[in-house]
């Protein structure tokens, strides 16, 4: 891979990591596919959940395309700089991911069921990488706003880990974490293959089913 794969592959250190900015990334006011605000505050009763499952293009398509999704956005989350910059988290240097942040209505569709188009939209074993897309950007990881996210997070994971291991894959290698800041992503990235329909889109699945009701057990 070289130096620069590994580079990529590796987390910086807080000392490696790039400066960045006080400069918040400007965005659109409103989603291209769903005309709702991309930015806060939303509606009452809205719920937040945060994924990261590769190449950000193809990942916020499967979530804005979800009945009781109200709103998406791209952009950079579980890293070390503030405010980056595209070209700055595919340097390896910041520690981001490319992430989508999910607007739902849980009276619509249930986070169970948004854990589900997740786990089946990616390879939740393959590390700092997806497919040809190598980085530590393009790892999987679950970023949760609230305790209960957390357990069902967690519950999914193991139980899918045991639907994936009977069927000879790895080790997930998906992170779970509490939410932390997320940074927009540039006006270009926001929604990007609604703009550009013949657009790069690198996700691919297991082919393994993730039930419904996976996460708590039913």
């Amino acid at each position: 891979m070289g130096l620069l794969g590994t580079l990529k592959t590796n987390m910086p250190s807080s000392q490696d990591a790039l400066p960045g900015r006080d400069q918040k990334m400007p965005v659109p006011v409103r989603h291209f596919v769903l005309d709702a605000p991309l930015e806060p505050p939303f509606p009452e009763g809205m719920e937040l959940a945060i994924f990261g499952l590769g190449c950000f293009w193809g990942a916020e398509r499967k979530f804005w395309q979800a009945q009781g999704v109200y709103s998406t956005a791209v952009g950079y989350a579980a890293g070390k700089t503030p405010n980056p910059n595209y070209q700055e988290v595919c340097s390896g240097l910041t520690g981001h991911n490319e992430v989508v942040q999910v607007v739902f209505d849980p009276r619509t569709i249930s986070y169970d069921a948004l854990l589900k188009i997740f786990w089946e939209s990616h390879d939740p074993t393959q590390g700092m990488r997806q497919g040809n897309d190598v980085g530590t950007q393009y790892r999987s990881g679950v970023y949760t706003t609230s305790q209960a996210q957390r357990q069902s997070a967690l519950a999914s994971r193991h139980a899918y880990q045991k639907e994936l291991a009977s069927l000879g894959f790895s080790s997930i290698t998906t992170e779970v974490l509490e939410a932390p800041a997320f940074y927009y992503a540039e006006a270009e990235h926001q929604q990007y293959l609604a703009k550009n329909p013949g657009g790069y889109c690198g996700l691919g699945g297991t082919g393994v089913s993730c039930p419904v009701g996976i996460a708590t057990g039913s």
